[in-house]
């Protein structure tokens, strides 16, 4: 979960209001999901004395700041909501109103399109950055980048001094190896390329951009460079210090939303706390889905409907529309009384909708409003209430019939193992001699280490057998667990199975070894099977077989192919298993 660290004095000073129980405090929090993780020493001064919150929202980044979490603070205990009207919006047509007459512009090339195609930016001016506010700054950035971001893969932000910046600014995607300049932290020019290779930050996001023929960057009408996104600033432009007045904050990603989002925050932030906001014109040669000309910061929120008797239904407790919208300005939310058909049902009745605020995104589902009416109203108002019914819950039939698996090949001399479902490309698809048909990739992957759902718990066991080599042989290893793969058959086009993995390493291991084993598992089992040759390009030809169970497969077994074990540096020669039990249970 997100922790941020904030400055007490600014902190209380945002909120309008200070605790000084360390029990009162932590149950203010609970109004954001929030819990105070530490809470430096008394001998601290005031100015100086840094409190560490830990957050257990994911779905709220505009509370990983000192600003939004005592914004969140400062509305529900009665404070006021400040209106944000430096925000362009979208008119009743749901089309994008003209421009404002703003001076400063980002025309943003064709050439970063397949690249990193979003951006947005505004100006915060009129006060002083101090050093708890640029620290503040700097962490509000990095918590976006990283944990919204996904390391910085779809949303990264810059800070930058604006009184050197010539406007407009271009964005575009340039050679690696054409462009250099100094970055931070560093005393003479590198081109891009030399960045990743030899800069910190390039070998720590590197992986973003490596591979691609064109690098995004960012440079004024003269020429001079503001930053490479999403890796590091220039030295030049890019270096604010405590006491600047005037900032260009961008914000660059994959994604719009989440690259608008995140600069609605960072703009609502800095009001809050003094700044004046100036939006900035970001114009496209290309078509985005907020149009070719976007004034940010740009609110794109949709309101959402939620039925009172959705909110009872969540909640078991009936609430008035005025009791729901009192909560909901607790929790900073506007909303209105209403009457309509929710989508997708057919009941009709009275309700409220939510317009989000500026700064949030997370309204994706009625349950989302009933969840900040219950905040809002307070948790300690619900009555507690015993569950009406009495339920009993048992082992569904596949975890038994696993169970009874695990007791035969501990019987059989094999040692469990369990391993994770999810892996790289490398390691499921490359390293298997597999053509990735049927396997799953997940859109937004954190790493490339977990890109992939495994399909076969045969990957898991060679990957086991890899680091295993100087244990005394044989090695005899087994895992029953899920594996995932594309099923057009299924509704949602992925099957989800139980399957078993059993593998034998050792210098006499053969054909003849694991069909025996394979003999013994189903006559423990009781059930009766037939074999056929088998294709799998994971196994030998001619030295492999299909299980069949009344003529349908149920799992292969034979010798490694060689070039399997080779990928994977396993120099014994190993047999193995794998076997559909979901099919076999219900056999």
């Amino acid at each position: 979960m997100p922790k941020i660290e904030v400055n007490e004095e600014l902190f209380y000073s945002l909120v309008g209001r200070r605790w000084d129980a360390k029990e009162d405090f932590e149950t203010a929090l609970a109004c954001a999901k929030a819990e105070l993780d530490v809470r430096d020493e008394e001998g601290v001064s005031a100015s100086e004395r840094v409190l560490k919150i830990e957050l257990n929202d994911t779905n709220r980044p505009d509370l990983w700041g000192t600003a939004g979490c005592a914004r969140q603070l400062r509305m529900y205990y009665g404070g006021k909501q400040n209106e944000y009207t430096f925000f362009s919006r979208k008119d009743a047509r749901s089309t994008v109103k003209p421009l404002t007459d703003v001076e400063r512009t980002v025309k943003v090339q064709a050439s970063v399109r397949n690249v990193r195609p979003f951006l947005a930016g505004f100006i915060a001016s009129g006060k002083a950055v101090t050093d708890a506010s640029l620290r503040d700054m700097i962490q509000t950035q990095e918590k976006l980048a990283w944990n919204f971001g996904r390391k910085r893969r779809t949303v990264s932000m810059g800070l930058y001094r604006i009184a050197r910046i010539s406007w407009p600014i271009t964005y575009k995607g340039v050679d690696p190896d054409s462009v250099s300049f100094v970055p931070l932290q560093w005393d003479v020019p590198l081109t891009l390329r030399e960045i990743l290779q030899q800069h910190p930050k390039g070998k720590e996001y590197g992986f973003i951009q490596e591979h691609e023929p064109l690098h995004p960057l960012l440079v004024d009408s003269k020429g001079c460079i503001l930053s490479y996104p999403p890796i590091i600033n220039s030295a030049d432009l890019g270096a604010v210090q405590v006491g600047d007045t005037d900032l260009f904050i961008e914000v660059t990603g994959t994604d719009i939303e989440s690259v608008t989002l995140s600069v609605s925050i960072m703009a609502c932030d800095l009001f809050d706390q003094g700044y004046t906001i100036e939006p900035v014109n970001v114009e496209y040669e290309y078509d985005t889905p907020q149009g070719r000309k976007v004034t940010t910061p740009f609110y794109f929120q949709e309101p959402v409907f939620c039925l009172l008797a959705r909110v009872e239904k969540c909640l078991g407790e009936k609430l008035s529309a005025d009791e729901c919208l009192a909560a909901l300005a607790r929790m900073g939310v506007k909303a209105e009384k209403t009457f309509s058909k929710e989508r997708g049902s057919e009941t009709e009745g009275e309700g409220v909708r939510v317009f989000p605020p500026e700064y949030r995104n997370d309204f994706l589902h009625a349950a989302d409003i009933a969840e900040d009416v219950m905040i809002g109203k307070g948790l300690a108002t619900f009555a507690p209430a015993y569950p009406n019914e009495f339920t009993i819950g048992r082992l569904s039939p596949i975890t038994v019939f696993s169970r009874k698996v695990k007791e035969i090949l501990v019987g059989m001399g094999y040692q469990e193992m369990i391993f994770n479902y999810l892996g790289s490309k490398k390691d499921f698809i490359d390293k298997m001699r597999g053509d990735g048909a049927k396997s799953i990739r997940i859109a937004n992957p954190m790493t490339e280490n977990y890109e992939y759902v495994r399909d076969s718990v045969l990957t898991s066991l060679l990957m086991s057998e890899s680091v295993s080599g100087n244990a005394v042989f044989p090695h005899r290893i087994f895992e029953t667990g899920k594996v995932a793969y594309r099923n057009s058959a299924e509704n949602y086009g992925v099957s989800t199975r139980q399957h078993l993995g059993f593998l034998t390493a050792d210098k006499d291991a053969n054909f003849n070894t694991i069909s025996a084993q394979v003999q013994t598992l189903f006559y423990y089992l009781s059930r009766e099977y037939t074999v056929e040759p088998s294709v799998d390009p994971r196994f030998i030809a001619g030295r492999s077989a299909n299980a069949l169970i009344n003529g349908a497969k149920i799992g292969v077994f034979g010798e490694i192919h060689p070039e399997v074990l080779e990928n994977w540096g396993v120099t014994m020669p190993c047999v193995a298993v794998e076997i559909d039990l979901d099919a076999v249970v219900t056999e």
